[in-house]
């Protein structure tokens, strides 16, 4: 059974919109001056196609039917994010030009380059749309079975395991780097231009570990071509409901994901935040001072991983 990346990710996403998105219709509740007047865009700072692309698109139609307004997505993708990024922070505070990004220019770009150009802590949270948790992932042919006897194994063979991550400074990465400072073991990092190859050379058997997210996972695990040992989250997943977390099984603190939020330029207005998010949302997508928290905290815990693992750009 094969299920597509892209096909899988917008099912989920669709779920998740239909949970905080009031019911298809233009709003206008507030009045002729409500929330939007003329049409948004949405600026995703990666290629078209990708899961932050497929989430971008989903929210928009849905939002597109709500507000009577139409919703552009385009996508200005390079420098890990830090391209697409730079020009929504440019961009005029009325709220028309809004970023919705994955976690690297929101939250992990700022440890990783010397310098950016522009200040990823001016941008104006307005809610997160959810997130795709990591998994810890490893060759059907590794002779574990568990994440407790994978740490037992890398700690009787210092250096040999091989883990692959789609470059430095990317979530599995620096999941990775985690892994290892938590259980004291070493593995040889191999960086890859894309999760596709990483998981081919899995396959190969040339590729020991991967802590990749569930999206690009999903269709492996279902045809039993590679073993996954713990979902990095706090609670099962529904796809995934016989995989322990890794709270579980061995690492409670072991949490990792990518998340989705819209932000909007500096300087945005506090009353027009409020407004876009309660245009957008119900209180279960995430408020814009609970975004603001929570992006705040992911600075604070990639960072620390960052620095005590010495990790820069490539």
């Amino acid at each position: 059974m094969e299920i597509p990346m892209v096909r899988w990710f917008a099912a989920f996403a669709f779920i998740f919109i239909l949970s905080v998105v009031d019911p298809p219709g233009p709003n206008t509740a507030l009045g002729q001056d409500a929330y939007p007047t003329r049409p948004v865009k949405f600026l995703v700072p990666y290629p078209g196609g990708g899961t932050n692309d497929v989430l971008a698109r989903i929210v928009g139609d849905k939002l597109q039917a709500k507000w009577g307004q139409p919703v552009i997505i385009e996508n200005r993708s390079g420098g890990s994010g830090n391209i697409g990024a730079a020009l929504v922070a440019q961009a005029e505070p009325d709220g028309y030009t809004l970023l919705v990004s994955a976690t690297p220019p929101l939250a992990t770009n700022q440890s990783l380059y010397k310098e950016l150009s522009y200040k990823p802590e001016e941008f104006v949270p307005i809610t997160n749309f959810g997130s795709v948790p990591n998994l810890v992932i490893v060759r059907k042919g590794l002779p574990v079975n568990s994440l407790s006897e994978l740490i037992a194994y890398a700690k009787a063979s210092p250096g040999k395991l091989v883990y692959g991550s789609q470059g430095a400074g990317n979530t599995p990465h620096l999941t990775a780097n985690m892994f290892m400072n938590m259980t004291g073991t070493s593995m040889v990092h191999v960086p890859y231009r894309g999760e596709t190859l990483v998981y081919n050379d899995m396959l190969g058997e040339r590729v020991d570990v991967f802590f990749g997210n569930i999206s690009g996972a999903f269709a492996l695990y279902l045809d039993r071509k590679l073993k996954v040992l713990a979902v990095l989250d706090k609670a099962r997943n529904a796809a995934m409901p016989d995989v322990p977390t890794s709270a579980e099984v061995a690492l409670p603190g072991l949490l990792s994901g990518v998340w989705y939020a819209m932000v909007g330029p500096p300087r945005l207005k506090p009353e027009l935040q409020d407004q876009i998010a309660k245009a957008t949302i119900e209180a279960d997508g995430g408020t814009p001072a609970e975004t603001a928290a929570f992006i705040k905290s992911e600075v604070r815990r990639w960072g620390e991983v960052i620095r005590a693992n010495h990790i820069m750009a490539e």
